[in-house]
């Protein structure tokens, strides 16, 4: 049986100035503004649900349910508002951790750029 995957032991991105590609946003999740959102995954593992990647998105106002998730910002602001009335105010350099199903309300106030890694 044959193989094509190569395993990679490591590696470094810039991630400052990484190429990200776009990704649909669901119009019903905007609440204000005209945000945009891109990504560049880095690694998933083999059965998908862990996920490392580079995500931006410019400002605006969207509605999001979470995944687990630890994000590091590495440029931009941002607030993100839970159901429960917690909110987290969010800039360069802040870790964040973010729990599976939390419903989310992020208000992006100057382009955010952050690495995460998600279980989904």
């Amino acid at each position: 049986m044959s193989d094509d995957r190569t395993i990679v032991l490591g590696f470094a991105v810039p991630v400052a100035d990484a190429v990200l590609e776009p990704v649909a946003l669901d119009p019903s999740q905007i609440v204000a503004g005209t945000p945009e959102v891109s990504e560049l995954v880095l690694s998933e593992s083999a059965d998908g649900r862990v996920v490392r990647g580079i995500w931006q998105m410019t400002p605006g106002v969207v509605t999001d349910t979470e995944a687990d998730e630890l994000f590091v910002v590495l440029s931009g602001r941002a607030t993100i508002e839970f159901a429960d009335g917690t909110v987290l105010e969010v800039g360069p350099g802040d870790a964040a951790i973010l729990t599976e199903g939390a419903e989310t309300r992020w208000t992006i106030h100057e382009t955010l750029r952050k690495v995460y890694q998600a279980t989904v």
